[in-house]
């Protein structure tokens, strides 16, 4: 019970790191049908531009309190990322929106990998530690598991995103224009909204979403690296593909239960394979729900068939 109930901490908390970025997915999705490959690199920028600030302040200023320290790595991370997501759009999708699926799918892919050898050349090659000792180090016993301050704090933070984010789309007028260019946005177009405007503030929405999620497993973990962005970006995709690809509430259940499902798969492995199988074996269970949810249901749990647009 102990092993289980601290795996499903841990899962839900992972589960959230998900679910933010497979958030920046669903939303793109939604309004243009289109993947955005370099998201995953969004979310790694957002991690190391946070270190950077981080590990600046605490050098030069080892007196400030420790959480203003990492909000203000934040808060330089956020706007970074947003303006680093409204050029992706303003160079990979824009040009190539009217353009076969492919070129601008190929353009995201070749983004990411641009963005991967910048990080390595400003920050090398090395793991990038996070100064744990600037948060809370706290920990709680909660059925015989532990969870610390930081991950509380990721999922208090998550919720509250979450539940900021479906008033944004559902009871502003952002949210109506976004509701309506996905919809059609050719209609939209008619009907006087910025459909350009719309579609840069989904990607700079979803940026933001990506930045925080981006700090959150630095802080977690207490690392940041180059290449980090790549394996959670297709998690994070397949988390979306999970619960419904264009879904926002697809997109949060299903980053929390591939988030569970590879905690619980990387504390049990161990025994359901005799041993031959460690918990470093815990990425293919993102990768085995997507191959059986692409196969058995396409459309994700809370998904619904897609249709072609007049």
């Amino acid at each position: 019970m102990d092993i289980f109930a601290q795996q499903l901490i841990n899962g839900l908390v992972l589960g959230s790191v998900y679910a933010l970025v497979a958030l920046g997915y669903t939303l793109v999705y939604g309004i243009l049908e289109l993947i955005n490959f370099a998201h995953g690199e969004t979310t790694m920028m957002g991690s190391m531009i946070a270190l950077a600030v981080i590990g600046a302040l605490f050098g030069v200023a080892p007196d400030l309190p420790g959480i203003v320290i990492v909000l203000t790595g934040l808060l330089v991370a956020i706007p970074a990322c947003m303006l680093l997501g409204y050029s992706i759009e303003r160079v990979a999708y824009r040009p190539l929106r009217h353009a076969p699926r492919l070129a601008p799918l190929i353009t995201a892919i070749g983004i990411s990998i641009v963005l991967q050898n910048v990080a390595m050349l400003i920050w090398g090659k090395q793991y990038i530690a996070f100064p744990t000792t600037l948060l809370p180090q706290g920990r709680h016993e909660i059925l015989g598991a532990s969870i610390t301050d930081v991950q509380i704090a990721i999922l208090v933070l998550t919720v509250a995103i979450m539940a900021g984010l479906v008033i944004l789309v559902n009871r502003t007028r952002l949210g109506r224009a976004m509701r309506a260019t996905a919809q059609a946005p050719a209609v939209a177009q008619l009907m006087g909204v910025n459909v350009n405007a719309v579609i840069s503030a989904t990607f700079i929405i979803g940026s933001a979403l990506a930045a925080i999620a981006g700090v959150m497993v630095s802080a977690n973990y207490g690392q940041a690296h180059y290449y980090m962005g790549f394996l959670l970006g297709l998690k994070a995709f397949s988390a979306a593909v999970l619960g419904g690809i264009g879904n926002l509430a697809g997109a949060m259940l299903g980053g929390l239960l591939l988030g569970v499902i590879e905690a619980l798969g990387a504390g049990y492995i161990g025994d359901l394979t005799g041993g031959f199988l460690g918990s470093h074996y815990q990425d293919i269970f993102a990768f085995m729900v997507l191959i059986l949810v692409l196969t058995l249901k396409p459309s994700g749990l809370l998904g619904s068939k897609s249709v072609e647009r007049a």
